[in-house]
């Protein structure tokens, strides 16, 4: 999993896996569900991120993976 944000859109995306997507739909307002061919979700797309998310923190709790953080 991978999440990115991109301040000059001010859009962020969670991608959940590796695989291509080959459909999308928009669930709510500026925010887009991507899906690969077996209809599995591959990613979130939110647009405005600033305005529906607190960005300020991330906590990552219980996941058994390693972390890697990468500051702009």
């Amino acid at each position: 999993m991978k999440i990115s944000y991109y301040p000059e859109t001010d859009s962020l995306y969670i991608d959940l896996s590796a695989k291509a997507s080959v459909d999308s739909l928009e669930v709510s307002e500026g925010v887009v569900v991507d899906y690969d061919a077996e209809g599995k979700i591959t990613g979130i797309d939110i647009d405005n991120a600033s305005h529906k998310l607190e960005l300020d923190e991330l906590i990552v709790h219980n996941l058994r993976t390693k972390v890697e953080i990468i500051a702009a």
